[in-house]
């Protein structure tokens, strides 16, 4: 696989992964019937992708070509001001926080920060040297690593070109008792897994950053 560049873990990233919930902004209407739909009635608050009516990201610049702040097995389009930087979890010199770097089969190696474009988030890609998982296997784990996510809606979509999985969860904070929005999408390619995951400090702010998130998989190729 691709050797990563990578820099120390942002002190942002304990913050956002710790960081409160607010509350759902409320029910989106039925999944379409070919999703995958595992959950309660809770479910609905993971919108499906083809529901998402946002206006298009405006484009900025690239990420995971080699040269770039993250070498990554896929290279996609940046949502203007959203800035990047590469996380070396292997250099964080701590052992908690270097745990929440990684979950299931996956390792965070990018973070990219939403706040210079005006929203309090971030997209998060993580990777895998495997290459014997499907997009769906790799985000299933993904998912059930997370002690509070539930309500897990899948679909089979594309990014770019790349045959991909989708998911749409909720998150709860049991000290909060609050749940917000997530998302997430996989593909794998001949230089491993790739993952990109969208949270947001609450909902709303999920809702906003969408397009961010629909621009990044629209763009997406292999390296």
């Amino acid at each position: 696989m691709r050797k990563l560049i990578r820099r120390s873990v942002p002190a942002a990233l304990l913050v956002a992964l710790l960081a409160g919930c607010s509350a759902d902004s409320g029910p989106d209407p039925d999944p379409d019937p070919g999703s995958d739909r595992k959950g309660g009635e809770g479910a609905d608050a993971a919108a499906s992708p083809a529901k998402d009516t946002s206006k298009p990201a405006e484009k900025g610049g690239t990420i995971g070509a080699a040269g770039s702040p993250c070498a990554l097995p896929v290279t996609f389009t940046l949502a203007a001001k959203w800035t990047a930087e590469a996380v070396d979890i292997d250099a964080a010199g701590d052992a908690a926080l270097a745990e929440l770097a990684r979950q299931g089969p996956v390792e965070m190696a990018c973070e990219i920060d939403a706040k210079p474009a005006g929203s309090i988030g971030y997209l998060r890609v993580w990777t895998a040297g495997t290459t014997g998982s499907t997009p769906r296997e790799v985000l299933e784990a993904f998912v059930a690593a997370d002690k509070t996510a539930g309500d897990a809606e899948y679909q089979d979509t594309e990014a770019g070109s790349l045959p991909a999985a989708e998911v749409g969860y909720v998150t709860t904070s049991e000290l909060l008792d609050e749940s917000k929005k997530e998302r997430a999408l996989a593909v794998t390619t001949p230089e491993g897994v790739a993952l990109i995951h969208l949270g947001g400090l609450d909902s709303a702010e999920h809702d906003a950053m969408l397009p961010a998130f629909e621009l990044a998989k629209k763009t997406l190729r292999a390296n």
